[in-house]
């Protein structure tokens, strides 16, 4: 769940007591006007869930409330990536010195959380990675720890802070606390700059609240900005299914995510193209006739492979609401099963029955033949 930087900066920083520049959300540019009126020379900011508003034309500057109104109006209904900007950060304006990064993530392949930092902000952190790697401080928290003064103070170490030293080593404790409060996947922070009157200041901010952790963040996860879906996708999503459209024609459906990512990963083995994500483990297989809607409502689906694993959940239940909603759907794509684990023998009679179709011995089977359908 990605936020816009208004509510990052708001919602995030600032309750951390992280320094942020004065800034109004507005949705016209009269309003953008007014605030440029009040705050001075401003900074005109497109908010979208995403990054690379400043290489699309979607942060500018203005000195004038004129100027304001102008730009505001020259970026609002712009699109950036998936989204169309519908509203716009006014911020007043900062006297940098020195630009730098911090972030705190996941680090998946140490299963801790990674604290980063770079005198080099203001760039994409993959450029800054790839140019020059050794140019990015990284400090590993214990998963149940937190960074102690002289880990961070470790970190900073040579890096010619001068005054700002205190004030960075102070925002990466106040980051991680954020990071660990609002059960984040990332709360990225570029550039966090050094101004001419020697505060050090957050000018943007990136934030990814876990999904699996809403039901704990209920008070902000309303501000979230709004998931660019396909129609297909919207309508999973009101049916209580995970569904992502993609640009294959080997349909996908199965019963848990890691299983459908295997299965898509071996779609793209045989040299065939997924068209989607969508499983239907836990609850969702009753939901059985909606996930194949959904899944040959797009067009360019051209074979099916339904793959079913079951170990606590049995593959009978699962089968049988997919033969249910076969018949009534009645599609005209090929399909091709593999179902194993719990209640197989069931499934397998089943689907053989109902359907006249024999599912594969091997899921690798399936797939290939699903895969040389849809060419």
């Amino acid at each position: 769940m990605n936020f816009e930087e208004y509510a990052a900066k708001s919602l995030v920083l600032a309750p951390a007591g992280i320094a942020i520049p004065r800034g109004v959300l507005c949705r016209t540019a009269a309003e953008a006007a007014q605030v440029a009126a009040e705050i001075g020379p401003c900074v005109v900011k497109a908010q979208v869930p995403t990054g690379k508003r400043g290489k699309a034309g979607g942060i500018r500057l203005a000195n004038t409330p004129q100027q304001a109104a102008q730009v505001a109006a020259q970026i609002l209904g712009m699109r950036i990536g998936d989204y169309v900007v519908e509203r716009l950060l006014v911020e007043e304006q900062a006297k940098i010195v020195r630009e730098f990064y911090a972030a705190v993530l996941h680090d998946t392949a140490a299963c801790q959380p990674l604290i980063l930092f770079s005198t080099e902000g203001g760039m994409d952190i993959e450029e800054i990675a790839a140019a020059k790697p050794q140019a990015i401080r990284r400090l590993n928290v214990a998963i149940d720890g937190k960074p102690q003064a002289q880990d961070i103070a470790g970190m900073l170490a040579g890096l010619a802070l001068g005054a700002a030293e205190a004030q960075v080593a102070g925002t990466l404790e106040k980051l991680y606390r954020a990071y660990r409060s609002r059960d984040a996947e990332l709360v990225e922070i570029n550039p966090l700059a050094q101004l001419a009157d020697g505060r050090v200041v957050a000018l943007d901010c990136k934030f990814t609240l876990d999904d699996a952790a809403v039901f704990r963040q209920q008070e902000i996860a309303g501000s979230a900005g709004a998931e660019a879906m396909t129609a297909l996708e919207r309508r999973g999503a009101q049916n209580g299914l995970k569904f992502i459209q993609l640009d294959g024609n080997v349909g996908v459906l199965a019963n848990g995510a890691g299983l459908t990512m295997t299965t898509m990963d071996v779609i793209r083995h045989f040299g065939g193209r997924p068209a989607n994500f969508l499983e239907i483990g836990g609850e969702a297989y009753t939901k059985s006739e909606i996930a194949l809607d959904l899944v040959l409502s797009n067009a360019g689906v051209k074979s099916l492979v339904i793959n079913f694993c079951g170990a606590y959940a049995r593959t009978d239940v699962m089968a049988d609401g997919v033969v249910k909603a076969w018949h009534k759907l009645k599609p005209k794509v090929p399909v091709f099963f593999s179902i194993h684990g719990t209640g197989e023998t069931e499934a397998v009679a089943l689907v053989r029955s109902e359907l006249g179709i024999e599912p594969y011995d091997f899921m690798e089977d399936a797939v290939a033949a699903a895969v040389k359908a849809a060419q």
